[in-house]
């Protein structure tokens, strides 16, 4: 514990004395480590915004943590580059510890590729290309990252990339590349075989991450995945993945050269000519390396190629349903300044007055009432819904990048939109509705349904997306539409 607090003092002794607390107005919390919170701030002095990590000193003596606080600031220290957070200056106060850092206003990488599931292939080449951009800078100052994962890579306001959080980052000694032994860090998913067994330590390390990283980029989901720490650490330890269909040849030439048990075999590293050769890989032909900092990112797109016989997502055919069907036998008595529509169905009237959509049940609640006592007994699925009425419901493909799975939907007044696990009989969840919830088909198999966080990918067998478009259509303006 002494040396501990000798570590702190001597932090607290470095750190700058023109900048306090009050030389910042805080804000709201942006981040939350183990034992760190980040504040967005603003410098009453110049007016600028910045992300300020604050770290509690009695926690980090409590939790041995000082030898990651002095590492991290010591890697930031030595950073120069466009791809990577910035440190300003630190500063204290007698309980805790101030990191003034650049402001990443556009968040975690990680929250784009959860919205749209995968990235497209150009997409996926311009932000690899920056992660090995800064990683060439990293590894020439002798650094390892430890912990390069889509969490640890932000963007700024101009959506290039800032790779934060060095707390794991390993600063090495000529002497010490590939003897010191190396202890264990990082994230399952992303961590290295020789760092599973112990061995020493490798730049090419963060090359198995990145490798991970453009597998996760086109197709949703990390290569090496299981229910539990222990059974991806067997898979990586066996190099045990596979590509999912549609994954591009090219990308995959690149992942099968960077995901090599051999630390020594990894294309980038020193023993297979260092990142020239990386660099002029196939997957970069659009990149120009010497002005990737100032070129414009492209628009985050996802990917989902042509598959299992779909036609292609983005043909340039133009998907148009009609919301309302043709009112076809029911008579209804029309006022001057009422028009009124029936959905297919009928279960819905919407009502045009003064210029804005209306919508009501067109039963009685006694038909409610008998629609759902034979729902409760014919149903299968009616123990999911909560008591609520079924509108449409039908087995869809629910896609997270190149992979999916089938699940019943179930789309029910309220509205909710539930879906489940139709082998196991397991409620999965429900996709949020909002102002904002708008569906859109692409083709006749495949629809989306957009939604503030999320954008969900769905695949019907049957080629009826335009159905459940106009269904959920239907059922977003009869709780949403009098609003607009």
């Amino acid at each position: 514990m002494a040396s501990q607090s000798t570590a702190i003092r001597r932090e607290s002794s470095t750190v700058s004395l023109k900048k306090t607390p009050n030389d910042f107005v805080f804000g709201r919390q942006i981040g939350e480590g183990s034992f760190s919170t980040v504040y967005l701030a603003r410098e009453l002095e110049s007016g600028k915004e910045y992300a300020i990590k604050v770290l509690e000193k009695n926690h980090i003596m409590r939790e041995r943590k000082s030898g990651y606080v002095m590492r991290e600031k010591q890697v930031l220290l030595k950073l120069n580059h466009p791809f990577f957070i910035r440190l300003y200056c630190t500063f204290q106060d007698p309980d805790r510890l101030y990191f003034v850092m650049s402001y990443a206003s556009r968040g975690e990488l990680l929250k784009y590729l959860n919205k749209l599931g995968c990235f497209d292939e150009r997409c996926s080449s311009f932000y690899t290309a920056e992660i090995v951009s800064a990683l060439e800078h990293l590894h020439g100052l002798k650094i390892i990252h430890r912990d390069l994962k889509p969490e640890n890579i932000l963007l700024n306001d101009k959506m290039h990339i800032l790779i934060t959080d060095f707390g794991s980052a390993k600063i090495l000694e000529d002497t010490e590349v590939n003897n010191g032994i190396n202890s264990f860090v990082g994230t399952a998913q992303y961590v290295s075989p020789e760092v599973l067994s112990s061995k020493q330590a490798y730049y090419s390390s963060d090359l198995w991450a990145l490798g991970c990283i453009i597998y996760q980029f086109l197709s949703g989901l990390p290569p090496f995945r299981g229910g539990h720490e222990y059974q991806i650490f067997q898979k990586i330890s066996k190099l045990d993945y596979e590509f999912p269909d549609g994954f591009s040849d090219v990308a995959r030439n690149l992942v099968e050269q960077l995901l090599v048990l051999d630390p020594t075999r990894r294309l980038g590293c020193t023993d297979m000519g260092d990142y020239n050769p990386l660099k002029n890989h196939e997957f970069f032909t659009s990149i120009d390396w010497e002005t990737l900092p100032d070129t414009d990112p492209p628009t985050l797109l996802p990917f989902l190629p042509a598959a299992h016989g779909n036609p292609d997502l983005w043909s340039n055919k133009e998907f148009k349903f009609e919301i309302f069907s043709t009112v076809r036998s029911r008579v209804i008595a029309l006022a001057p300044n009422l028009l009124f529509k029936f959905s297919n169905d009928f279960d819905f009237i919407f009502i045009m007055y003064n210029g804005r959509f209306y919508v009501y049940y067109s039963i009685t609640e006694d038909e409610r009432r008998q629609r759902l006592e034979k729902q409760a007994r014919e149903n299968e699925y009616h123990k999911f819904v909560e008591g609520n009425l079924i509108i449409k419901q039908g087995l869809i493909d629910k896609r997270k990048g190149l992979f999916a799975r089938r699940r019943m939907f179930l789309l029910t007044e309220g509205p909710h939109l539930y879906y489940v696990d139709p082998v196991h009989k397991v409620l999965k969840g429900q996709v949020p509705w909002s102002d904002h919830f708008k569906p859109e088909a692409k083709n006749f198999k495949i629809f989306f349904v957009h939604t503030p966080n999320r954008t969900y990918y769905l695949e019907d067998p049957q080629s009826r997306s335009e159905e459940w478009v106009k269904k959920l259509e239907e059922t977003w303006q009869r709780y949403y539409g009098a609003r607009k």
